[in-house]
């Protein structure tokens, strides 16, 4: 199966290595507000995908500069107010108040989150997005997220971004019952080591092996939770899922009687020019010709799904999620 996905915020960085970021486009695309900074080098982008209404969701939005002296910037650090307005099912009715809320910028693990208020930054020193959670949507259809930040040394910010919440969920999400898969593992036979993780390239062996250990139904049918990550770490465009893997692999280090830790590679073959869904990695995550990652799953010992992150997130907060489930039984 031969698929290919940019994710929403890297086409958002893509379009902006141009001159500047435009308006432009129609609904889901970003859509800058008029305010004091000239909006026409900015765009944000609700990073979040597969959203639907009526539940709990967390809502991650990045916000990215592109000027010609510049080039491409990310607003990192502090926080930014998120407001949320109902626009229609097919978005073009008058916008309805939504929810509104403050989000928190969640960095990529392992990358600069030192800053206090939110500020342009090169992605190679600090890149992310600004994250809230417990959002409710009611409506199934079109909404519109109106970020507002008071950028250091600029002033202050609105943008605009359309996205879609659906009547429910296309992947597993939770309170599914987990798929049944059986993913690559260190043990699979005629496999290249690559499509059991990107980085293991040439002659350099597969890292983290630990990872590689299990399957999610063996994970399910001896009761154990498991935390499994889906992700391509060299060919991940967002930049997000090489730091997600190596946070994977310091989680199951830190919490190693609480949870099978597993990471799934998207790709089975890796070539520059096309490249192959694993099996499992479509099983989950492929739908209606489209494939999104990096996703963070929890199954619990249960077999069902407990929560889900993407496509970043915040190892502290996984790892208090895994602290407070019982020690697994040895062997």
């Amino acid at each position: 199966m031969s698929i290919r996905r940019l994710p929403s915020l890297v086409v958002l960085i893509v379009s902006c290595t141009s001159l500047a970021c435009t308006q432009g486009g129609d609904a889901p695309d970003p859509t800058p507000a008029t305010n004091s900074i000239d909006t026409s080098t900015f765009a944000a982008q609700v990073a979040s995908t597969d959203m639907a209404a009526g539940r709990d969701e967390r809502v991650q939005v990045g916000v990215v500069s592109s000027t010609q002296d510049a080039g491409v910037q990310l607003l990192s650090y502090g926080s930014v107010q998120l407001s949320f307005a109902f626009l229609g099912t097919d978005g073009s009715g008058e916008p309805q108040e939504g929810p509104a809320t403050s989000a928190t910028y969640l960095p990529a693990p392992g990358t600069d989150d030192a800053g206090t208020e939110p500020t342009l930054t090169n992605p190679a020193d600090a890149r992310g997005v600004y994250q809230a959670e417990g959002i409710v949507f009611e409506d199934a259809g079109v909404w519109r997220a109106t970020v507002s930040a008071d950028v250091a040394g600029m002033g202050p910010l609105k943008l605009e971004s359309n996205f879609v919440v659906k009547v429910g969920s296309t992947l597993p999400a939770p309170g599914d019952r987990a798929l049944r898969t059986e993913n690559l593992t260190m043990d699979s036979k005629g496999v290249e080591p690559v499509a059991i993780d990107s980085r293991a390239q040439g002659d350099e062996p597969v890292p983290d092996p630990e990872l590689h250990r299990w399957t999610i139904a063996e994970a399910i049918g001896q009761h154990r939770p498991a935390l499994v990550l889906f992700s391509t770490p060299v060919y991940c465009l967002s930049q997000f899922c090489g730091p997600d893997a190596e946070a994977l692999a310091q989680l199951a280090k830190d919490y190693p009687d609480r949870a099978v830790f597993i990471h799934i590679e998207i790709w089975n073959l890796n070539t520059p020019d096309e490249k192959i869904a694993n099996e499992a990695a479509a099983d989950w995550l492929y739908r209606d010709g489209d494939l999104t990652e990096p996703w963070l799953y929890l199954i619990g010992a249960d077999g069902k799904i407990a929560d889900r992150w993407g496509p970043l997130f915040d190892p502290a907060q996984v790892g208090a999620t895994l602290d407070a489930l019982p020690p697994m039984e040895q062997g």
